[in-house]
């Protein structure tokens, strides 16, 4: 097995590493960490490099938090952010808190009797006791206006034209305690985190050195973007979700089988735990035959099983095979048990009432929520882009009725290539 920063290298897994980074880690066993942010009660596949950067450091015998920023979610941070974001409530940062820390618990080993069990931290613990004046006198003195103001995410917000409040301001002072924080009563000794966070991260090693004399260290990994562009882990529906409740297991499997060559050779040392030999020959097959799409097929399986288990896997699978099969058949081929056992598409009910009279599609389509207006719906069908039990729709005038439902009770529709819905007429 490789040395832990061996092996993220050839994952593209590093970006900045702080000198004696790699040495501390093949000295001894080392607490690192990572801080979520709880701005939602549900991290979404942006925070799966940071979890996966935490099962490393564990498989490698290291000791890995996961940080949950109950207090630092108060303030917000302004890295890699154009504006200041709207501050959460404290009931609802309670609630985003339980989410994220329910989720991390399941990728972590956190058994008590292993000398590197992982353990879940909340500043919110440490902060509450500390009031404002004695902030600024004990930890504020340590670190200059001058040496804050010099950070890229503070530099380029100035510059803007919205500026920067002081609340945030103070973010990478209130992220620097956490670390002089772990390092004093967990000797945590190195902070892992994105590239956008390289500033707040050498704001924690200043201020252990500052503040106490230490030593601490420190990696990022790059932030994760499309081939084309396009922004990591959104599409039409959002953002891809790690709570089967946000994003079902079926559309997870879907986004990770729809990433074009080029994303998937590069996302596969990312997301998956294939060891090198593994992830070369699947690129080398990939290269002789694409149109096979293994590397794809291979990635959306390993990550759908770490995310969501096997079962889910297999569920994804076969509502896959389901849709995509056999997409000349016509849709009354299918049959009830095929259409109710579809799990992760998207399913709406809708009033019989208005089936029976009959209803155009276009109002059809916004009142199912399958598009959120008359008009989007209009322009896609116009598009050629909305499909009904598997027929494209040529008409905006069209109408849905009874002579349209599957077995009675059903609608079968499509919008774009992949995103499917199943309306049933209740």
């Amino acid at each position: 097995m490789k040395p832990l920063i061996a092996e993220l290298q050839w994952r593209g897994l590093i970006q900045d590493i702080m000198p004696g980074t790699k040495e501390q880690l093949e000295k001894e066993i080392t607490t690192g960490y990572i801080g979520f942010d709880p701005t939602a009660d549900s991290l979404h596949i942006g925070s799966l490099v940071q979890i996966i950067l935490l099962v490393h450091l564990q498989k490698a015998g290291h000791k890995p938090i996961a940080l949950v920023g109950g207090a630092t979610g108060m303030v917000g941070d302004p890295s890699g952010k154009s504006e200041e974001r709207n501050l959460l409530s404290e009931d609802v940062l309670t609630k985003n808190v339980a989410g994220v820390k329910a989720q991390l618990e399941k990728f972590l080993d956190f058994d008590k009797g292993k000398a590197n069990a992982a353990e879940m931290a909340n500043n919110y613990d440490w902060f509450k006791e500390i009031s404002f004046l004695d902030f600024i006198r004990d930890t504020g003195k340590h670190i200059t206006v001058n040496y804050m103001m010099a950070k890229d995410s503070v530099k380029k917000r100035l510059e803007g034209e919205a500026g920067m409040s002081f609340t945030e301001f103070t973010y990478q002072l209130v992220q620097g305690y956490d670390f002089y924080w772990l390092y004093n009563n967990k000797n945590c000794k190195l902070q892992m985190g994105g590239s956008d966070q390289w500033g707040n991260i050498v704001t924690g090693t200043e201020l252990i050195r500052r503040k106490c004399g230490g030593e601490a260290f420190a990696f990022t990994s790059p932030l994760i973007k499309k081939a084309d562009g396009g922004k990591f882990g959104k599409t039409e529906q959002g953002n891809i979700w790690l709570d089967a409740e946000k994003t079902t297991p079926y559309q997870f499997y879907q986004f990770w089988l729809n990433a074009n060559d080029t994303d998937a050779e590069s996302w596969i040392k990312i997301f998956t735990f294939l060891d090198e030999e593994t992830v070369n020959g699947l690129i080398a097959e990939q290269k002789k035959d694409a149109s096979k799409r293994v590397l794809q097929k291979t990635l959306a399986k390993e990550v759908t099983i770490f995310v969501h288990g096997e079962a889910e896997y297999n569920k994804a699978i076969e509502t896959t095979e389901k849709l995509f099969a056999n997409q000349n058949a016509p849709a009354e081929s299918l049959s009830t048990e095929d259409l109710e056992g579809m799990d992760g598409i998207v399913k709406v009910d809708f009033a019989k009432a208005k089936i029976d009279a009959g209803i155009d599609v276009v109002s059809f389509l916004a009142e199912t929520n399958i598009f959120p207006s008359k008009g989007e719906a209009r322009k896609m069908v116009q598009g050629g882009g909305v499909s009904i039990n598997r027929k494209k729709v040529e008409s905006a005038e069209l109408k849905v009725d009874s002579s349209l439902l599957l077995h009675g009770k059903y609608i079968l529709a499509q919008k774009g290539k992949k995103n499917y819905f199943l309306v049933s007429v209740v």
